[in-house]
């Protein structure tokens, strides 16, 4: 089992910076992936960003050149560095791990709102 909690959502002017953290916690060493994940009203849950075995990143189109992914193993802890927000960014954004390459843990969600 992981358990994961998001933290670092909020309100922010467009063009704004934000930083998303997600702590896990549990069977740690199981996981192989990790992802950000967000959800506007009435569209579908999307990747965002992930990061497989703490090194390989991969990016939607939307984000590249502005969100940074990464993972400080240290601290179990994965981030979201968002830069140069913009109002179409506004979303709930989900923690997700996958761990033994087939169970998929999501964390609560944090609310991400970018508006002058």
């Amino acid at each position: 089992q992981v358990q994961l909690v998001e933290s670092g959502g909020g309100l922010v002017q467009p063009g704004g910076s934000l930083r998303l953290s997600c702590a896990a916690s549990g069977s740690i060493r199981s996981i192989n992936r990790m992802g950000w994940y967000r959800q506007a009203p009435g569209k579908q849950r999307a990747l965002v960003a992930g990061i497989t075995n703490g090194v390989t990143t991969n990016y939607a189109d939307p984000v590249k050149g502005r969100f940074a992914i990464s993972r400080d193993n240290a601290k179990n802890t994965m981030y979201l560095q968002m830069n140069s927000l913009k109002p179409e960014d506004t979303a709930v954004y989900y923690c997700n791990a996958l761990a033994n390459w087939r169970e998929n843990y999501w964390g609560q969600g944090t609310q991400v709102t970018v508006s002058s």
